[in-house]
């Protein structure tokens, strides 16, 4: 039985200012697109160049902000928010949505076609085989954290079950360190099967189609070791809720995909 090792969440500070290794993680992501980008505007059919990818960059950090903290409002604590609505901007207080950030990115992909005369696919796949790094990234900061931590795991089974101090258990509790499952899965997995799927021109929409299918699936096969938000619990037919943001995403990506090859069949 292992025990998370309480990293302090503070990766050093100049004067008064504190650099959190949560930041840092946001940070690494960021820099991972960038040179992956460049990487593949390398290839003209892809139909980007370096600074676009700069661009993108520059339109995508706003749209995971501020995707990700509205996606928490409205999907986790609407109640609370709705009565506090002064905090809603207070992000140093914690409290983002993956599922929330990947809307705000689209939204912001749309607006980035729509300003560069650009096909919506062509951004979409393009970029989105870079998403999950940046998912993996964030998934590393929860670990480091100690934060949505998983659910009680028999060591006997899962020898790698890790006490978490930060869940305040009664009595210390081997749980799943499903943060790391999530970073392995929705991270290095998906970037990992994205990345060789893209190599080669496929028919608009195709990868993106795979991104939605993929995070999706895999989001809800890693949501049954994570423990479930204490002021939430699980839902109908025993499921969280982020298996039931992800769900929509699967269902939306196979209809486009159903779509996509009913027209390219045509």
């Amino acid at each position: 039985m292992l025990t998370h090792p309480e990293f302090n969440p503070i990766a050093f500070s100049i004067g008064p200012l504190a650099v959190r290794w949560y930041g840092l993680m946001y940070l690494l992501g960021f820099v991972l697109f960038i040179v992956l980008g460049r990487l593949r505007a390398r290839e003209a059919w892809r139909g980007f160049t370096a600074a676009q990818v700069e661009d993108l960059l520059f339109w995508g950090v706003f749209g995971v902000i501020l995707g990700g903290r509205l996606g928490y409002v409205l999907f986790y604590k609407p109640d609370y928010y709705l009565h506090n609505p002064l905090e809603i901007p207070m992000l140093w207080k914690g409290g983002m949505a993956s599922h929330g950030g990947v809307l705000g990115v689209i939204i912001v992909f749309w607006l980035f076609a729509r300003r560069y005369g650009k096909p919506f696919f062509q951004v979409t796949d393009f970029a989105v085989p870079m998403i999950p790094l940046g998912l993996a990234a964030g998934r590393m900061g929860n670990f480091i954290n100690g934060e949505l931590w998983g659910r009680p795991a028999d060591p006997a089974v899962w020898p790698w079950a890790m006490v978490f101090p930060q869940a305040n258990d009664p009595i210390p509790t081997p749980r799943h360190p499903s943060q790391l499952y999530q970073f392995c899965l929705e991270g290095l997995l998906l970037f990992v099967l994205l990345w060789i799927f893209s190599r080669k021109q496929r028919t608009p929409g195709l990868v993106s189609c795979a991104f939605l299918i993929g995070y999706g699936t895999l989001r809800i096969i890693a949501e049954f070791a994570r423990e479930p938000d204490n002021f939430l619990g699980l839902l109908a037919f025993q499921l969280s809720m982020g298996q039931w943001l992800s769900l929509p995403m699967v269902i939306v990506g196979l209809v486009m995909l159903a779509v996509i090859l009913r027209r390219k069949s045509v």
